[in-house]
C-alpha cells in the first residue's frame, strides 16, 4: 500500500506526524502512549516522557543511541525498555506504536483478543494477535513479556493485559495502519455487541471474497486533464481528508468516485493510504478503462455499473464508519425512521448480503434506482448523491443516525416514526 512518503523525512518528523494523527483521532491522551522508530544506525527515536502529545514538535523527539546515550531536550518515554525489547526480538521491525485507545483497552481489561474477521481487509492488515500478561509499566519485566510474544513471527500486534496495545511495523505507516484498523475492529465489535450478536466471517468466506475481487482492468494511454476534471480531483481530496478527520474513513479503507462526463468518472486508487491521497493519485475512468499507470479501487466495476444504470447519481462514497458497521456485523436493522431529517435524507436503507458486491454487480447497481444508500453485511456502507458535498452530508447523517441507534440500545426499545408520519414527510418534502 502506498503510504506517506517518508523517503526524505527524518524519524522525528515521521513520529511527530503520526502521534499527531493518533491524538487528534481520540486514540491517545495528552500524557498517554508512545511511538518509536529504529533507524539504519540502530538508534531509536522515541516520543518523550511527560510532554503534551497535542503540542509535540520534531524537536521534542528523543534519540536513544545504540550505546544507550540519550540525545534531546527531554527524557525518553518510560516505556522505552519494551520498545528496545521488541526491536531486539524482531530485527525486521523498524517502528513501534503503543497507546491506550478506548476500543482496544476494552479488550485489554476484559482479557480478550478481538476478532478481525468482521470485514475482509482487517484480517490481512492486522494478522494474528498476541497477548502479553500484565507487567508494571516501564519495567524490564513488561519488556520481557512483550518481547516473548513478538518472538512469534506471526504477531505484529499484541494486546497488553490491563494496559492497552503495542504494534510493530516494517515502517511507521505499516505500524500505524495496523493500529488504526485494529482499533476500528474493536470499536465496531463493542458497538455491535450493544445491538445484538456479532456475526464474524469464516476464513473460507474471506478467502473466497478476495478471490472474487476483479484484479484486471484495461488501461488507456491518451490521458488529458482539463480544468473541470482537475477541479473535481481537488474536491475529492478535500472530502477524503474530511472523512478521515471525522472518523468516517480510515487509512486502509474508503472509496470515493465522482462522475466527470457521460459515464466517465474519477475514483480513488487501490492500496493508497486514505490520509495521504493526493489529486495526482486519483484515477480517471474512461469508457470503463483506467488511465495508464494507475490502479483504481477494487469496486470500480460496481461504481461504473451504478453510473450507467442511474443517470441521476453523480457521486458515490463507500466506507466503514464504526456505528454503521456495528449494524453491518450484528445483523441489526439500520432503521432511519428515527427523526424526520434522517428519513428525508436517506429514505429506508436496505441491507445487502455479504459477498454480492462482486457476484451480482448489475443487481446491486439497480438497487440505487430507488435507494440512496445501502448497508452491506460485514463489508461496507454505500451512499450516493448528485453533488459530492451532498453525498458526504448523507454519509454524516447516516453515521449520526447509526450512533443514535447504538446509544438507544442502552436506553430502551426503539420507537420509530410510524407509516402515517412517513407518508406525511413523503408528501411535505416530495420524497419519491
Amino acid at each position: 500500500m502506498k503510504q506517506l512518503d517518508t523517503t526524505f523525512m527524518h524519524p522525528s518528523e515521521q513520529i511527530n506526524i503520526i502521534i499527531g494523527r493518533i491524538y487528534r483521532s481520540g486514540m491517545t491522551t495528552t500524557s498517554g502512549g508512545n511511538i518509536s522508530i529504529r533507524d539504519e544506525n540502530g538508534d531509536v527515536w522515541i516520543t518523550p516522557s511527560a510532554i503534551d502529545k497535542g503540542s509535540l514538535t520534531p524537536k521534542d523527539i528523543v534519540c536513544v543511541k545504540k550505546d544507550g546515550t540519550v540525545i534531546g531536550p527531554h527524557k525518553p518515554s518510560s516505556e522505552y525498555p519494551f520498545h528496545k525489547a521488541i526491536y531486539d526480538a524482531r530485527p525486521e521491525l523498524t517502528a513501534v506504536i503503543h497507546a491506550h485507545p478506548p476500543g482496544l483497552v476494552a479488550f485489554s481489561i476484559t482479557r480478550e483478543i478481538p476478532s478481525t474477521n468482521i470485514v475482509p481487509q482487517a484480517r490481512y492488515i492486522c494478522g494474528e494477535i498476541g497477548y502479553a500478561p500484565y507487567g508494571c509499566p516501564g519495567s524490564e519485566d513488561l519488556g520481557a513479556k512483550i518481547a516473548n510474544e513478538f518472538l512469534n513471527p506471526r504477531y505484529k500486534a499484541v494486546i497488553m493485559e490491563n494496559h492497552g496495545v503495542v504494534l510493530g511495523g516494517t515502517d511507521m505507516m505499516d505500524a500505524y495502519q495496523r493500529f488504526e484498523t485494529l482499533e476500528f475492529c474493536c470499536r465496531t465489535l463493542v458497538k455491535a455487541g450493544q445491538l445484538g450478536k456479532v456475526n464474524t466471517l469464516t476464513d473460507a468466506q474471506i478467502n473466497d471474497y478476495q478471490h472474487r475481487i476483479p484484479h484486471n482492468i484495461s488501461h488507456f494511454m491518451d490521458v488529458n486533464y482539463p480544468s473541470e476534471e482537475r477541479s473535481i480531483r481537488s474536491d475529492m481530496v478535500r472530502i477524503i481528508r474530511r472523512a478521515c478527520d471525522q472518523g468516517l474513513m480510515i487509512s486502509t479503507y474508503g472509496t470515493v468516485s465522482v462522475r466527470w462526463k457521460g459515464n466517465d468518472f474519477l475514483i480513488t486508487p487501490r492500496d493508497v493510504a486514505r490520509w495521504d491521497i493526493t489529486a495526482q493519485d486519483l484515477v480517471q475512468i474512461k469508457n470503463g478503462q483506467a488511465e495508464a499507470g494507475k490502479t483504481p479501487s477494487r469496486s470500480v466495476a460496481l461504481h461504473h455499473a451504478i453510473y450507467k444504470k442511474n443517470p441521476h447519481i453523480n457521486s458515490i462514497i463507500t466506507t466503514q464508519p464504526p456505528n454503521l458497521m456495528a449494524h453491518a456485523v450484528s445483523g441489526s436493522k439500520f432503521d432511519v425512521r428515527t427523526i424526520p431529517e434522517s428519513w428525508i435524507f436517506l429514505k429506508d436503507v436496505p441491507t445487502i448480503p455479504f459477498g454480492t458486491l462482486y457476484t451480482e454487480v448489475d443487481k446491486v447497481a439497480a438497487l440505487f434506482e430507488n435507494n440512496r444508500a445501502a448497508l452491506v453485511e460485514n463489508d461496507c456502507f454505500f451512499v450516493t448523491g448528485d453533488k459530492l458535498i451532498n453525498t458526504f452530508d448523507y454519509l454524516e447523517v447516516a453515521e449520526f443516525s447509526a450512533h443514535s441507534l447504538v446509544m438507544a440500545a442502552a436506553v430502551g426499545p426503539l420507537r420509530p416514526i410510524g407509516e402515517k408520519e412517513i407518508e406525511e414527510l413523503r408528501v411535505a418534502f416530495n420524497v419519491k
